[in-house]
């Protein structure tokens, strides 16, 4: 089995490993890049794996005039540039030791060991320079199956790095098969390991919940992540309940996959301390949950949001409140988008001041909005 895909056969990829291959190294693509080849879905990064160790790469890619960027050389990583391109070249290596967050490295020029350290058995397949596909953990019947499995034993994987529970619900739901199910092995070493969730960091914990919620359908996941036990760990209050039917009428309102709107979906009371998301994703999250549960008509969520934001919480008010998407709903969130009170403060003073003053332009406000918009100015001040 070979990758005939166009990056592989790229003249950069090519100059690349043209150039660590010069003294005899071994250059092999893996992980990502071959998976998604694979699976025929478009690839984002290109790693490459070596024997040769980061300084040997840095000298036979500055050698052949290739950029070196040392990214994580105590890692045995450098990443290359070539015609604008990176490629990340890390040196194979074998664990020392770990403690559920990171590990200790040691290079090692055996690709068993190396493939022994990674996660998932579909992560696990490697790419000589010519397509040709190595695979020393048999791992592609699992690909091909779209079987999310742990290599080796589940607990002894997950207990490497906490992270990768979750990371397997993410890979579950971008590359899974969902009619088949979760496997039950790996399940079970998730549950039996939920006490090591509390060591990551809320910054990892959030990047990957972003990760997972952007697949096109990650219900099933957030389901398997329930019953469980990870999502309790790792979302305080979170419920998945409106997240399928979410899904559900994103597809039938055409709205593409939003990671923060299902997210809101979710809910959960600390989301700020449980995930470290941006003051301006907080926002957003606020911004969507007090829309969808608002008493605000579509029309209305349209003039006090962003159209956009409009449209974010009537998709989660639906799912929340299990209520089809309106037919209408694009054509009322851009009247009230569109349209603009025809009152100002000047045009009741100095009659009324100060909170006297406030309180009747939120009471002609509520009037014009009841309308439907259409109370002119003359009409709202005869009120």
């Amino acid at each position: 089995m070979r990758i005939t895909e166009s990056w592989i056969s790229h003249p950069a990829t090519q100059a690349v490993c043209t150039a660590l291959s010069a003294k005899g190294a071994q250059v092999l693509f893996v992980g990502g890049c071959v998976r998604n080849a694979l699976l025929g879905v478009p690839v984002s990064d290109i790693d490459i794996a070596t024997d040769a160790i980061p300084q040997v790469v840095s000298q036979l890619a500055r050698a052949a005039g290739i950029k070196v960027v040392p990214t994580g050389i105590e890692h045995g990583t450098v990443t290359l540039v070539k015609d604008g391109l990176a490629y990340e070249v890390t040196t194979f290596r074998r664990d020392v030791t770990t403690d559920g967050r990171r590990a200790v490295v040691a290079f090692s020029g055996d690709i068993a060991k190396d493939a022994m350290r990674r996660d998932f058995t579909m992560n696990a397949l490697y790419a000589r320079p010519d397509g040709t596909i190595i695979d020393p953990l048999d791992g592609l019947p699992d690909l091909r199956a779209r079987r999310v499995r742990f290599i080796g034993q589940g607990a002894d994987r997950i207990r490497e790095d906490y992270l990768r529970s979750l990371r397997y619900f993410r890979f579950h739901a971008w590359y899974g098969d969902q009619t088949a199910g979760f496997d039950p092995d790996s399940l079970a070493a998730i549950a039996a390991n939920l006490d090591g969730l509390a060591q990551l960091s809320r910054e990892r914990v959030g990047a990957e919940m972003l990760k997972l919620l952007a697949a096109p359908n990650p219900a099933p996941s957030l389901a398997a992540m329930r019953s469980s036990g990870v999502l309790a760990q790792l979302l305080t209050g979170a419920d998945d309940r409106a997240l399928a039917p979410l899904v559900h009428l994103e597809e039938a309102a055409g709205a593409a996959p939003d990671p923060l709107r299902r997210l809101a979906a979710l809910g959960g009371t600390e989301i700020a301390a449980d995930l470290r998301l941006s003051r301006v994703q907080n926002n957003r999250l606020a911004a969507l949950r007090d829309g969808a549960i608002s008493q605000a008509g579509i029309a209305e969520l349209g003039y006090r949001m962003p159209v956009d934001q409009a449209y974010d919480a009537l998709l989660l008010r639906c799912a929340l409140f299990e209520q089809p998407w309106p037919e209408t709903a694009a054509h009322q969130l851009q009247t009230g988008a569109s349209a603009r009170f025809p009152i100002c403060a000047k045009d009741l003073m100095p009659r009324l001041t100060g909170a006297a003053l406030g309180d009747e332009l939120r009471r002609l406000e509520a009037a014009w909005i009841a309308s439907d918009f259409t109370l002119d100015r003359a009409a709202l001040l005869s009120l």
